[in-house]
């Protein structure tokens, strides 16, 4: 069997339920070494149990996104099980605030922010000391609200479009160390977080194809395994055009 990530090790944010769950199932059966990272211990030694029973490798590393000593040891971890880190999937994210600004709460606006921008800041600056060693790829799981004005909330829409910018920031920063640094923008995915039967009637949003975790998975094996000089710096959405 050819696998596409052999003898590659993973970080994976999130990795305890939903899109990040899918990944590191999907990366675990394509030969990667997956440390699965997430704040919940449970759902990630069970995210572990399923890609051993597969016959994969992984290992689960209890991890909150927005503490940066945390991902100072999810690193360290991942070199004392695995070595340094190929791959990196900045997953972990949530929206915690959907109101406008006016009536926004303010700590939960920050708490947006924290996760879904501070939280790939974090994932991603520790990992930059093993991937400069024999580069790598960074993928960062993003929004169509990262792009556009839309109706979940001023503060998951800022830090998305913060975040997008950090991808393109870091891709200039680290081109030359031979890290590809990329978005990928799932779209509308079926979770414990979101449903289908929660999209409005009248959302342009209807129009869009309501995914699993597991279609998510191609894409992300594309871009985990393009080349050092292959695209960085760019947004890969599987969001249809006319939902955009």
């Amino acid at each position: 069997m050819n696998e596409l990530l052999a003898g590659k090790v993973a970080v994976i944010t999130g990795a305890s339920r939903g899109i990040g769950r899918g990944l590191a199932i999907g990366f675990a059966a394509q030969g990667a070494r997956v440390v699965c990272a997430a704040r919940s211990q449970d759902q990630l030694e069970d995210t572990v149990m399923q890609i051993q029973a597969a016959g994969g490798e992984a290992v689960a590393v209890r991890c909150d996104v927005t503490e940066a000593a945390d991902l100072q040891s999810l690193y360290d971890q991942t070199r004392a099980h695995y070595g340094p880190v190929d791959i990196v999937i900045a997953n972990a994210g949530g929206n915690f605030t959907r109101d406008s600004v006016e009536y926004s709460d303010i700590g939960d606006w920050e708490t947006t922010l924290r996760v879904n921008l501070l939280g790939v800041y974090y994932t991603c600056k520790y990992a930059i000391v093993d991937l400069k060693r024999q580069g790598g790829h960074i993928i960062v799981i993003g929004s169509g609200m990262g792009h556009r004005v839309g109706g979940s909330g001023s503060a998951y829409s800022v830090s998305k479009a913060g975040a997008w910018m950090l991808v393109r920031s870091l891709a200039a920063e680290l081109r030359p160390h031979g890290i590809c640094v990329n978005e990928l923008i799932p779209g509308l995915v079926n979770t414990d977080i979101l449903s289908a039967d929660e999209v409005p009637d009248e959302s342009p949003l209807t129009l869009e194809w309501f995914k699993q975790p597991a279609d998510v998975l191609p894409l992300a094996l594309f871009l985990a395994t393009q080349p050092r000089t292959g695209p960085t710096g760019q947004s890969f959405s599987l969001m249809r055009r006319d939902s955009q």
